[in-house]
Protein backbone atom coordinates (compact mmCIF):
# COMPACT_ATOMS: atom_id res chain seq x y z
CA UNK A 1 0.00 0.00 0.00
CA UNK A 2 1.28 3.44 -0.90
CA UNK A 3 1.61 5.24 2.46
CA UNK A 4 1.78 8.61 0.69
CA UNK A 5 -1.97 8.32 0.11
CA UNK A 6 -2.46 8.64 3.88
CA UNK A 7 0.03 11.48 4.39
CA UNK A 8 -1.58 14.82 5.33
CA UNK A 9 -0.66 17.70 3.02
CA UNK A 10 2.21 19.89 4.22
CA UNK A 11 -0.14 22.88 4.62
CA UNK A 12 -2.39 20.92 7.00
CA UNK A 13 0.56 19.64 9.02
CA UNK A 14 1.92 23.19 9.29
CA UNK A 15 -1.42 24.45 10.61
CA UNK A 16 -1.26 21.77 13.32
CA UNK A 17 2.41 22.25 14.19
CA UNK A 18 2.11 26.00 14.73
CA UNK A 19 0.14 25.33 17.94
CA UNK A 20 2.80 23.00 19.42
CA UNK A 21 5.42 24.06 21.98
CA UNK A 22 9.05 23.89 20.89
CA UNK A 23 9.84 20.46 22.32
CA UNK A 24 6.83 18.96 20.51
CA UNK A 25 7.80 20.64 17.26
CA UNK A 26 11.25 19.08 17.65
CA UNK A 27 9.66 15.66 18.19
CA UNK A 28 7.42 16.11 15.16
CA UNK A 29 10.38 17.10 13.00
CA UNK A 30 12.09 13.82 13.90
CA UNK A 31 9.21 11.58 12.74
CA UNK A 32 9.89 11.60 9.00
CA UNK A 33 11.12 13.80 6.19
CA UNK A 34 7.63 15.12 5.35
CA UNK A 35 6.98 16.11 8.95
CA UNK A 36 10.41 17.72 9.22
CA UNK A 37 9.67 19.83 6.16
CA UNK A 38 6.30 20.89 7.55
CA UNK A 39 7.71 21.62 11.02
CA UNK A 40 10.29 24.00 9.63
CA UNK A 41 8.17 25.87 7.10
CA UNK A 42 7.54 29.59 7.50
CA UNK A 43 3.80 29.19 8.26
CA UNK A 44 4.61 27.35 11.50
CA UNK A 45 6.94 30.07 12.73
CA UNK A 46 5.40 33.29 11.37
CA UNK A 47 3.52 33.98 14.63
CA UNK A 48 5.29 32.14 17.42
CA UNK A 49 4.42 31.95 21.13
CA UNK A 50 7.12 30.51 23.36
CA UNK A 51 6.75 29.94 27.09
CA UNK A 52 10.12 29.19 28.64
CA UNK A 53 8.33 27.76 31.69
CA UNK A 54 6.86 25.00 29.56
CA UNK A 55 10.08 24.04 27.80
CA UNK A 56 12.94 21.92 29.06
CA UNK A 57 16.18 23.55 30.19
CA UNK A 58 18.03 22.52 27.07
CA UNK A 59 15.03 23.39 24.94
CA UNK A 60 16.65 24.99 21.91
CA UNK A 61 16.58 22.17 19.32
CA UNK A 62 19.28 22.21 16.63
CA UNK A 63 16.88 23.18 13.87
CA UNK A 64 15.58 26.23 15.79
CA UNK A 65 18.40 28.45 14.56
CA UNK A 66 17.25 27.94 10.97
CA UNK A 67 13.60 28.39 11.89
CA UNK A 68 14.29 31.74 13.54
CA UNK A 69 14.60 33.16 10.02
CA UNK A 70 10.87 32.53 9.62
CA UNK A 71 9.76 34.19 12.88
CA UNK A 72 7.96 37.45 12.13
CA UNK A 73 6.10 37.93 15.41
CA UNK A 74 7.37 36.47 18.67
CA UNK A 75 5.64 36.42 22.04
CA UNK A 76 8.09 35.22 24.68
CA UNK A 77 7.14 34.41 28.27
CA UNK A 78 9.47 33.44 31.10
CA UNK A 79 9.63 33.39 34.89
CA UNK A 80 12.44 35.62 36.16
CA UNK A 81 12.87 33.82 39.50
CA UNK A 82 13.51 30.45 37.80
CA UNK A 83 17.04 30.23 36.44
CA UNK A 84 16.31 27.66 33.67
CA UNK A 85 13.38 29.71 32.39
CA UNK A 86 15.35 32.93 32.48
CA UNK A 87 18.42 31.36 30.89
CA UNK A 88 16.31 29.92 28.08
CA UNK A 89 14.67 33.30 27.40
CA UNK A 90 18.03 35.07 27.30
CA UNK A 91 19.53 32.43 25.00
CA UNK A 92 16.56 32.57 22.67
CA UNK A 93 16.66 36.38 22.40
CA UNK A 94 20.41 36.28 21.84
CA UNK A 95 19.99 33.71 19.08
CA UNK A 96 17.18 35.75 17.58
CA UNK A 97 19.41 38.82 17.45
CA UNK A 98 21.61 36.95 14.99
CA UNK A 99 18.66 36.01 12.75
CA UNK A 100 16.36 39.00 13.18
CA UNK A 101 16.17 40.35 9.65
CA UNK A 102 12.57 39.23 9.22
CA UNK A 103 11.37 40.03 12.74
CA UNK A 104 8.41 42.44 12.80
CA UNK A 105 6.99 42.09 16.31
CA UNK A 106 8.44 41.23 19.73
CA UNK A 107 6.50 40.91 22.99
CA UNK A 108 8.37 39.89 26.14
CA UNK A 109 6.41 38.98 29.26
CA UNK A 110 7.41 38.02 32.79
CA UNK A 111 5.24 35.72 34.86
CA UNK A 112 5.57 35.57 38.62
CA UNK A 113 7.63 37.78 40.92
CA UNK A 114 11.12 38.94 40.07
CA UNK A 115 13.91 38.53 42.61
CA UNK A 116 14.51 41.50 44.91
CA UNK A 117 16.95 44.11 43.51
CA UNK A 118 16.95 42.35 40.14
CA UNK A 119 17.76 44.86 37.40
CA UNK A 120 17.17 42.37 34.58
CA UNK A 121 20.46 43.23 32.87
CA UNK A 122 20.63 39.86 31.10
CA UNK A 123 17.16 40.08 29.58
CA UNK A 124 17.40 43.80 28.76
CA UNK A 125 20.81 43.29 27.18
CA UNK A 126 19.36 40.58 24.94
CA UNK A 127 16.42 42.84 23.99
CA UNK A 128 18.88 45.61 23.07
CA UNK A 129 20.77 43.15 20.90
CA UNK A 130 17.56 42.29 19.05
CA UNK A 131 16.81 46.01 18.56
CA UNK A 132 20.26 46.58 17.07
CA UNK A 133 19.70 43.85 14.48
CA UNK A 134 15.95 43.90 13.73
CA UNK A 135 15.87 46.90 11.41
CA UNK A 136 12.39 46.00 10.19
CA UNK A 137 10.87 45.70 13.67
CA UNK A 138 7.46 47.37 13.87
CA UNK A 139 6.20 46.33 17.32
CA UNK A 140 8.12 46.20 20.60
CA UNK A 141 6.00 45.51 23.68
CA UNK A 142 7.78 45.55 27.05
CA UNK A 143 4.77 46.39 29.23
CA UNK A 144 5.01 43.10 31.10
CA UNK A 145 8.68 43.37 32.06
CA UNK A 146 9.15 44.33 35.74
CA UNK A 147 12.59 45.85 35.16
CA UNK A 148 13.43 49.55 34.92
CA UNK A 149 13.65 50.55 31.26
CA UNK A 150 16.24 53.23 30.57
CA UNK A 151 17.53 55.62 27.92
CA UNK A 152 20.02 53.09 26.56
CA UNK A 153 17.25 50.73 25.50
CA UNK A 154 15.07 53.49 24.02
CA UNK A 155 17.95 55.00 22.05
CA UNK A 156 18.94 51.57 20.74
CA UNK A 157 15.37 51.04 19.54
CA UNK A 158 15.39 54.50 17.94
CA UNK A 159 18.66 53.94 16.09
CA UNK A 160 18.17 50.30 15.19
CA UNK A 161 14.44 50.12 14.40
CA UNK A 162 13.44 53.06 12.20
CA UNK A 163 10.31 51.22 11.00
CA UNK A 164 8.75 51.06 14.48
CA UNK A 165 4.98 51.55 14.49
CA UNK A 166 4.20 50.52 18.11
CA UNK A 167 6.37 50.80 21.22
CA UNK A 168 5.17 50.06 24.75
CA UNK A 169 7.43 51.14 27.64
CA UNK A 170 4.66 51.73 30.22
CA UNK A 171 5.62 48.80 32.44
CA UNK A 172 5.05 48.26 36.15
CA UNK A 173 8.18 49.62 37.77
CA UNK A 174 8.75 51.98 40.67
CA UNK A 175 11.20 54.18 38.76
CA UNK A 176 10.70 56.09 35.53
CA UNK A 177 14.16 56.31 33.93
CA UNK A 178 13.42 57.27 30.33
CA UNK A 179 14.17 60.95 29.91
CA UNK A 180 11.94 63.12 27.71
CA UNK A 181 14.95 63.89 25.47
CA UNK A 182 15.26 60.20 24.61
CA UNK A 183 11.60 60.14 23.57
CA UNK A 184 12.23 63.14 21.32
CA UNK A 185 15.07 61.28 19.63
CA UNK A 186 12.82 58.25 19.26
CA UNK A 187 10.09 60.30 17.58
CA UNK A 188 12.62 61.87 15.20
CA UNK A 189 14.13 58.51 14.26
CA UNK A 190 10.80 56.66 13.89
CA UNK A 191 8.49 58.90 11.83
CA UNK A 192 5.91 56.14 11.31
CA UNK A 193 5.33 55.56 15.04
CA UNK A 194 1.57 55.34 15.62
CA UNK A 195 1.29 53.77 19.09
CA UNK A 196 3.36 54.72 22.13
CA UNK A 197 3.23 53.66 25.77
CA UNK A 198 5.20 55.68 28.32
CA UNK A 199 5.47 56.67 31.93
CA UNK A 200 4.01 60.14 32.31
CA UNK A 201 7.37 61.65 33.26
CA UNK A 202 8.83 60.62 29.87
CA UNK A 203 6.31 62.70 27.93
CA UNK A 204 6.95 66.37 27.29
CA UNK A 205 5.29 69.33 25.64
CA UNK A 206 7.90 69.13 22.88
CA UNK A 207 6.93 65.50 22.17
CA UNK A 208 3.25 66.42 21.89
CA UNK A 209 4.17 69.24 19.50
CA UNK A 210 6.17 66.82 17.33
CA UNK A 211 3.25 64.41 17.22
CA UNK A 212 0.91 67.26 16.29
CA UNK A 213 3.15 68.49 13.45
CA UNK A 214 1.43 68.65 10.02
CA UNK A 215 3.55 65.99 8.32
CA UNK A 216 3.35 63.41 11.10
CA UNK A 217 1.90 59.96 10.38
CA UNK A 218 -1.53 59.27 11.90
CA UNK A 219 -1.15 58.66 15.64
CA UNK A 220 -3.75 56.35 17.19
CA UNK A 221 -2.82 55.44 20.79
CA UNK A 222 -0.91 57.08 23.63
CA UNK A 223 -0.82 54.95 26.79
CA UNK A 224 0.41 56.76 29.91
CA UNK A 225 1.16 55.19 33.28
CA UNK A 226 1.42 57.48 36.30
CA UNK A 227 2.81 55.54 39.24
CA UNK A 228 6.30 56.60 40.31
CA UNK A 229 7.75 59.68 42.05
CA UNK A 230 9.11 60.97 38.76
CA UNK A 231 5.57 61.02 37.36
CA UNK A 232 4.38 63.06 40.33
CA UNK A 233 7.12 65.64 39.73
CA UNK A 234 6.60 65.88 35.97
CA UNK A 235 5.45 69.27 34.63
CA UNK A 236 1.86 69.81 33.59
CA UNK A 237 1.11 69.25 29.92
CA UNK A 238 -1.11 72.21 28.98
CA UNK A 239 -4.65 71.64 27.80
CA UNK A 240 -4.01 73.65 24.62
CA UNK A 241 -1.36 71.11 23.57
CA UNK A 242 -3.82 68.25 24.05
CA UNK A 243 -6.42 70.15 22.04
CA UNK A 244 -3.95 70.66 19.16
CA UNK A 245 -2.99 66.98 19.22
CA UNK A 246 -6.63 65.95 19.17
CA UNK A 247 -7.35 68.19 16.16
CA UNK A 248 -4.34 66.81 14.28
CA UNK A 249 -5.26 63.17 15.05
CA UNK A 250 -9.04 62.89 15.45
CA UNK A 251 -8.75 59.10 15.82
CA UNK A 252 -6.34 59.32 18.75
CA UNK A 253 -7.18 57.54 22.02
CA UNK A 254 -5.32 58.17 25.27
CA UNK A 255 -5.12 55.50 27.97
CA UNK A 256 -4.42 56.75 31.51
CA UNK A 257 -3.43 54.55 34.43
CA UNK A 258 -3.21 56.36 37.77
CA UNK A 259 -1.66 54.51 40.70
CA UNK A 260 -1.71 55.02 44.52
CA UNK A 261 1.45 57.17 44.98
CA UNK A 262 -0.17 60.10 43.15
CA UNK A 263 -1.48 62.98 45.23
CA UNK A 264 -4.79 64.68 44.49
CA UNK A 265 -2.88 67.68 43.12
CA UNK A 266 -0.90 65.47 40.73
CA UNK A 267 -4.08 63.79 39.52
CA UNK A 268 -5.60 67.20 38.77
CA UNK A 269 -2.49 68.14 36.75
CA UNK A 270 -2.53 64.90 34.77
CA UNK A 271 -6.23 65.01 33.87
CA UNK A 272 -6.69 67.62 31.17
CA UNK A 273 -10.12 68.36 29.63
CA UNK A 274 -9.04 68.17 25.98
CA UNK A 275 -7.13 64.88 26.21
CA UNK A 276 -9.12 62.25 24.23
CA UNK A 277 -9.12 59.72 27.05
CA UNK A 278 -10.46 56.38 25.86
CA UNK A 279 -9.44 54.27 28.85
CA UNK A 280 -9.14 55.45 32.45
CA UNK A 281 -7.82 53.16 35.19
CA UNK A 282 -7.99 54.60 38.69
CA UNK A 283 -6.18 52.86 41.51
CA UNK A 284 -5.70 55.80 43.85
CA UNK A 285 -5.13 55.84 47.58
CA UNK A 286 -6.88 59.21 47.85
CA UNK A 287 -9.98 60.73 46.29
CA UNK A 288 -11.43 58.69 43.42
CA UNK A 289 -14.83 60.37 43.22
CA UNK A 290 -13.36 63.61 41.85
CA UNK A 291 -11.59 61.95 38.88
CA UNK A 292 -14.73 59.94 38.06
CA UNK A 293 -16.81 63.13 37.98
CA UNK A 294 -14.12 64.85 35.90
CA UNK A 295 -14.20 61.99 33.39
CA UNK A 296 -18.00 62.20 33.16
CA UNK A 297 -17.80 65.90 32.41
CA UNK A 298 -14.89 65.99 29.96
CA UNK A 299 -14.48 62.50 28.44
CA UNK A 300 -18.12 61.72 27.73
CA UNK A 301 -17.58 61.30 23.98
CA UNK A 302 -14.24 59.47 24.09
CA UNK A 303 -14.34 57.19 27.14
CA UNK A 304 -14.67 53.49 26.29
CA UNK A 305 -13.13 51.71 29.31
CA UNK A 306 -13.30 52.65 33.00
CA UNK A 307 -11.61 50.72 35.81
CA UNK A 308 -11.95 51.83 39.42
CA UNK A 309 -10.26 50.37 42.50
CA UNK A 310 -11.51 52.28 45.53
CA UNK A 311 -13.39 52.08 48.79
CA UNK A 312 -17.17 51.88 48.45
CA UNK A 313 -19.04 55.09 49.32
CA UNK A 314 -22.28 56.88 48.57
CA UNK A 315 -20.30 59.63 46.81
CA UNK A 316 -18.63 57.12 44.49
CA UNK A 317 -21.98 55.49 43.70
CA UNK A 318 -23.41 58.88 42.76
CA UNK A 319 -20.39 59.71 40.59
CA UNK A 320 -20.66 56.38 38.77
CA UNK A 321 -24.36 56.89 38.09
CA UNK A 322 -23.59 60.33 36.67
CA UNK A 323 -20.84 58.90 34.46
CA UNK A 324 -23.13 56.16 33.16
CA UNK A 325 -25.70 58.76 32.12
CA UNK A 326 -23.10 60.83 30.23
CA UNK A 327 -20.79 58.22 28.67
CA UNK A 328 -23.08 56.31 26.34
CA UNK A 329 -20.16 54.91 24.33
CA UNK A 330 -18.69 52.88 27.19
CA UNK A 331 -17.66 49.34 26.25
CA UNK A 332 -16.34 48.19 29.61
CA UNK A 333 -16.68 49.28 33.23
CA UNK A 334 -14.98 47.49 36.11
CA UNK A 335 -15.40 48.67 39.67
CA UNK A 336 -13.59 46.63 42.31
CA UNK A 337 -15.72 47.61 45.25
CA UNK A 338 -19.34 46.86 46.08
CA UNK A 339 -21.79 49.24 44.39
CA UNK A 340 -25.48 49.98 44.85
CA UNK A 341 -28.07 48.39 42.52
CA UNK A 342 -28.79 51.85 41.06
CA UNK A 343 -25.24 51.95 39.67
CA UNK A 344 -25.67 48.66 37.80
CA UNK A 345 -29.06 49.77 36.52
CA UNK A 346 -27.62 53.06 35.28
CA UNK A 347 -24.89 51.44 33.21
CA UNK A 348 -27.23 48.86 31.73
CA UNK A 349 -29.81 51.52 30.87
CA UNK A 350 -27.53 54.25 29.46
CA UNK A 351 -24.66 52.32 27.84
CA UNK A 352 -26.09 50.21 24.99
CA UNK A 353 -22.64 49.26 23.68
CA UNK A 354 -21.48 47.77 26.98
CA UNK A 355 -19.66 44.46 26.39
CA UNK A 356 -18.55 43.55 29.90
CA UNK A 357 -18.75 44.92 33.42
CA UNK A 358 -17.65 44.19 36.97
CA UNK A 359 -20.29 45.73 39.22
CA UNK A 360 -20.82 43.59 42.31
CA UNK A 361 -23.78 44.23 44.62
CA UNK A 362 -22.40 42.01 47.40
CA UNK A 363 -18.94 40.93 48.49
CA UNK A 364 -17.57 37.92 46.63
CA UNK A 365 -14.35 35.92 46.88
CA UNK A 366 -11.57 37.30 44.73
CA UNK A 367 -10.70 37.33 41.91
CA UNK A 368 -13.90 39.00 40.74
CA UNK A 369 -14.94 37.87 37.30
CA UNK A 370 -16.57 40.26 34.82
CA UNK A 371 -20.05 39.78 33.45
CA UNK A 372 -20.22 39.48 29.67
CA UNK A 373 -23.10 41.23 27.92
CA UNK A 374 -24.60 39.09 25.17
Amino acid sequence: MDERRWQLPEEVLALIFQYLPLRDRASAAAVCRAWATAATCSLVWHDTNISCDCEQEGMLPPYLSTCLDHVHNLRLEFEPSKKPSRWAATQLLTALAGRAQGLRGLRVKCRGEKPLFDAGSDILGAVRAVCSAAHGLRLLDLRCLPFTLNDTLVLQAARGCPELRSLFLDNCTLVGSVRPDSVLELLAACPQLRVLGLHFCSLSLAAIEILAAPGRAPFTLLALRCACPEDARAPTLPDEAWAALRRRHPGLAVELELEPPLSADTVRRVLQPSAPVGALRLNLSGDTTGPVRFAAQHYATSLRVLEVRATASAELNSALENLAARCAGLLEVHCFCVVQPAVLSAFRAHCPRLRSYTLKLTREPHPWQPTLVS
